[in-house]
């Protein structure tokens, strides 16, 4: 009785299918946008002297990857409580520790690229980028991990550790 609980206790604080493949599809675009558009802008030289941006594509490119990330937004906040959420309060162990990387980077993340994009002020602006560079480095890097961790389909509830005497 006591594996069934816990094999229920799992699919209890699993995300569904259909969310796991919004979460997957939108943080695929807005990684891609992402860093076409970093490309584009970092690395990239202007063909002319007197061009506004790098390449043709790059205001598109932008455009793509603003108008995505709220799709991401939106694919976390739906996994957020019945997933992370609940497996952070449960103590659940497996991906734990890439779970918990990017349930603390994605708030930096999201909040500096809206903030990136309302600033005027040219070293705010710099500030926010600089912040969302490194949020949105640290959370790509948290999510490939996720989602290459092996996977457990039981529970283990979190070990208290001995008070040392």
């Amino acid at each position: 009785m006591g594996s069934f609980d816990a094999a229920a206790r799992v699919r209890r604080l699993a995300m569904t299918r259909g969310q796991a493949r919004f979460l997957l599809a939108t943080n695929l675009l807005v990684v891609a946008t992402g860093l076409v558009w970093a490309w584009m802008l970092y690395l990239l030289e202007p063909t002319d002297e007197f061009a506004v941006v790098n390449h043709p594509w790059q205001p598109t490119v932008q455009a793509a990857h603003v108008l995505a990330a709220p799709l991401l937004l939106w694919a976390v906040a739906a996994v957020w409580r019945p997933h992370a959420w609940k497996r952070f309060r449960s103590g659940f162990r497996p991906r734990r520790r890439s779970g918990l990387v990017l349930m603390a980077s994605f708030w930096p993340m999201a909040a500096s690229g809206w903030l990136y994009e309302v600033s005027v002020a040219p070293a705010l602006r710099d500030g926010w980028r600089i912040v969302h560079l490194a949020a949105s480095a640290v959370w790509t890097l948290a999510f490939v991990v996720h989602l290459l961790a092996p996977r457990s389909d039981t529970f283990s509830p979190p070990t208290v550790r001995a008070a040392r005497s």
